[in-house]
């Protein structure tokens, strides 16, 4: 199927096919999506209808193909809302908490560099004092507290880089006080 033919198959058929579609769903979202889905698989596999007399059949059966699809995937994994089965989720233990939260630092703190790296491990992880991470590093109390501040601030940069390249998870930023604190 070239461009032209395309078009045409467009300009013909798309209000019919779209009624269709809307006949099926009983929404216009959903038989615009119908709609565009079948015209996208059109454009794809047009090569496939022989004869040029058939696109309109192709066209329908194939959003009828789609349609069905929907419907069977729709019965295997139906939309439940969170709160109508809330009360079937296991219970999430603390440890299983520490665990997701550790594995979710665990990457960024990796990519730190390592005299970073090393500090905040060895504050958090190991739980020694800033006193205890001298003697360890054999580097003064001073080095030790820089290396976490900037650690920690690090950290927070590439946390808050996984946030946002979650769709939808940075869309509404934690209100601030005057002072500037997150409330």
């Amino acid at each position: 199927m070239n461009e032209q033919d395309y078009q045409r198959a467009v300009a013909e058929w798309y209000d019919s096919l779209y009624a269709f579609g809307y006949s099926l769903t009983g929404n216009r979202d959903d038989a615009c999506e119908l709609t565009q889905e079948a015209y996208s698989r059109l454009l794809a596999h047009g090569d496939r209808v022989r004869d040029p007399g058939r696109v309109k059949s192709w066209l329908f059966t194939t959003a009828y193909r789609i349609f069905l699809g929907w419907k069977e995937r729709q019965t295997r994994l139906p939309h439940l809302d969170l709160v109508s089965v809330e009360n079937e989720l296991p219970p999430l233990q603390p440890e299983q908490v520490d665990r997701l939260e550790a594995e979710a630092v665990r990457d960024p703190l990796l990519s730190l560099e390592e005299h970073y790296r090393v500090a905040l491990m060895l504050y958090y992880y190991g739980e020694h004092s800033y006193r205890e991470i001298a003697e360890i590093l054999d580097v003064p109390l001073g080095t030790v507290m820089s290396r976490l501040a900037r650690g920690k601030s690090l950290l927070r940069e590439k946390l808050a880089g996984q946030v946002r390249a979650v769709p939808g998870a940075a869309d509404d930023p934690p209100a601030r006080s005057s002072s500037g604190q997150v409330s």
